[in-house]
């Protein structure tokens, strides 16, 4: 979220609790809970083997108290796989409870376009509980009732700094370390590790993602996988790594500065953001050291792929998201997706939109038209 030069305490009270609304807007949490049950558990279990390393029921936030804010780096060059994963791990492992559960704070960019949402489904995002990063949405959450707060201070440009710089932290927005001053909260930070090789390889140049910024795409991935991009299944396309994200430092205001939010000057909020993101940049270092090693482990991957190939790999998501979702819309809320033999094979005939995915050039085109009329038609 870019930092702009108005201070974040402009918000009136009743401004505030007028846009207290995007608590709800779209938000659906039965929907991502068999969402995890009938696809995303099973793919992270068995094609990422992700996991949290760290205690979170540690976060515990008291009574009428700020939210947490949970940090995390991006690691790069794919369609956001590392966040995804990390929202459905951190759900499962405290049993969907809202409380102990974050909302992410996500750029604009990726809930303005109906492509930006995983296989066109209608504001994924938001119904999962992502919140549009802006500095009124951000203080306006900073009252939410429930969990915590989740964002990556990076921001876009931490997607798409290529892979030589995968573990280097792009310069941080100041908006979370002014929120974490103001209302007095902790700011939590996770290490992501692996991420980048969901997309390995894969590298960046700012001219060409200043062109395709302009089409409402925040990146385009230049490198040896580049050329798959012809195939649409390949813009959600994630190699199986083990992603791991590492519980690290918390990090307190009061334990870096004495002064009051409204006391800082510009110049000191970015010493205190560059303060904060050494400390981070620190705790990532190390655990790379620690947890860097062996991305993909071959032994395991193959065991779990070849369990129910090819539902737990990429070419069979767009075929489980289009079912999902059209069961989902029909009001059947107890299904399961069965992709043995000949029923693999009926789910093209269910979703026919699905075969264009694999179609180089011109499935692009048509998936493309498909996403704008199904949008248009669901707003």
């Amino acid at each position: 979220m870019a930092d702009t030069m108005y201070e974040i305490n402009r918000f009136s009270n009743e401004s505030l609790e007028l846009n207290k609304k995007i608590y709800d807007e779209f938000h659906d949490v039965e929907l991502v809970e068999h969402m995890n049950r009938v696809i995303m558990n099973p793919v992270i279990q068995n094609y990422f083997r992700s996991e949290i390393l760290g205690n979170i029921e540690e976060l515990k936030r008291e009574k009428d108290s700020p939210p947490f804010i949970i940090a995390s780096n991006h690691s790069g060059m794919a369609f956001p796989w590392d966040a995804i994963v990390f929202g459905f791990l951190w759900k499962n492992k405290v049993n969907f409870d809202e409380t102990k559960s974050f909302r992410p704070l996500t750029s604009p960019m990726l809930s303005g376009m109906p492509y930006m949402h995983p296989y066109f489904m209608h504001h994924i995002w938001k119904k999962a509980g992502s919140i549009d990063a802006s500095f009124m949405n951000f203080d306006t959450m900073m009252h939410y009732p429930k969990g915590h707060l989740l964002i990556y201070p990076e921001g876009v440009p931490g997607i798409a700094k290529g892979f030589d710089k995968k573990y280097k932290l792009q310069k941080f927005s100041t908006s979370f370390i002014k929120m974490a001053v103001k209302y007095q909260t902790e700011i939590h930070w996770y290490s992501t590790i692996n991420g980048e090789y969901v997309a390995p390889l894969m590298y960046s140049s700012k001219r060409v993602n200043r062109l395709f910024n302009k089409m409402g795409i925040p990146f385009l991935p230049l490198g040896p996988l580049t050329i798959l991009l012809l195939f649409p299944f390949a813009f959600y396309l994630a190699f199986p790594a083990q992603i791991k994200y590492v519980q690290g430092k918390v990090i307190r205001p009061e334990d870096i500065t004495t002064k009051k939010y409204d006391e800082i000057t510009a110049s000191e909020w970015n010493q205190l953001r560059d303060q904060i993101q050494t400390i981070c940049q620190l705790d990532l270092d190390q655990s790379v050291l620690e947890h860097g090693k062996n991305p993909y482990h071959t032994a395991t991957l193959l065991k779990a792929i070849f369990t129910k190939f090819p539902r737990h790999t990429p070419l069979a998501w767009p075929l489980l998201f289009h079912e999902f979702e059209r069961n989902w819309k029909k009001g059947n809320k107890k299904f399961e997706i069965n992709t043995n033999g000949i029923h693999f094979l009926s789910l093209f005939i269910k979703n026919p939109i699905c075969f264009f995915y694999y179609i180089p050039i011109l499935g692009w085109l048509i998936l493309v038209l498909y996403g704008r009329k199904k949008w248009r038609k669901n707003e």
